[in-house]
């Protein structure tokens, strides 16, 4: 599969199946927010869940890559500030796609979260040691996932919830 930047039509083509959750109203600052975000994820669904999501941030771009080699591609091409990283996904894993983008998270200070539907696993504490930034539980909740985009874009420090820090 190639990557893409379209936004889908409909979710896996079944108008009115899906219903998205009910999102909480989004903060006055999320207008002054920027910054690329690449998802690396090959579940649609999973895409526009979060594509719906950031919908309240205006000046934030959403790319995704179908592929972690996609995903290994555009990190050196586009250059995102931040990317969401699919643990699972058809051609290589997501902790393979941390080792090849390791120069680019130590040299540019790039954000990568690990979105997986596992709890902890060896592969996000190897991921987490090669310097991604958080990790997330699948089904991501809406105020994770914003919250988690605000830090990331803002330069601010990962929330130890979402860490291998000591809690």
């Amino acid at each position: 599969r190639r990557a893409y930047h379209r936004r889908p039509q409909s979710i896996l083509g079944c108008p009115g199946r899906f219903t998205m959750p009910t999102m909480p109203a989004s903060d006055p600052l999320d207008a002054e927010l920027r910054g690329k975000v690449l998802y690396v994820e090959d579940v649609d669904v999973n895409y526009v869940i979060v594509e719906a999501g950031l919908a309240s941030f205006p000046n934030v771009q959403l790319m995704r890559a179908a592929t972690g080699l996609d995903g290994v591609r555009l990190v050196r091409s586009e250059h995102p500030d931040f990317v969401l990283l699919d643990m699972h996904l058809p051609d290589i894993s997501g902790l393979e796609v941390v080792r090849q983008i390791s120069e680019d998270i130590a040299a540019r200070r790039l954000r990568v979260t690990i979105l997986t539907g596992d709890e902890l696993t060896m592969d996000v504490i190897k991921a987490m040691s090669l310097g991604a930034f958080e990790y997330w539980i699948k089904p991501v909740d809406v105020r994770v996932l914003r919250d988690g985009v605000r830090r990331a874009l803002a330069g601010h420090r990962p929330d130890p919830a979402h860490t291998l820090a000591p809690r």
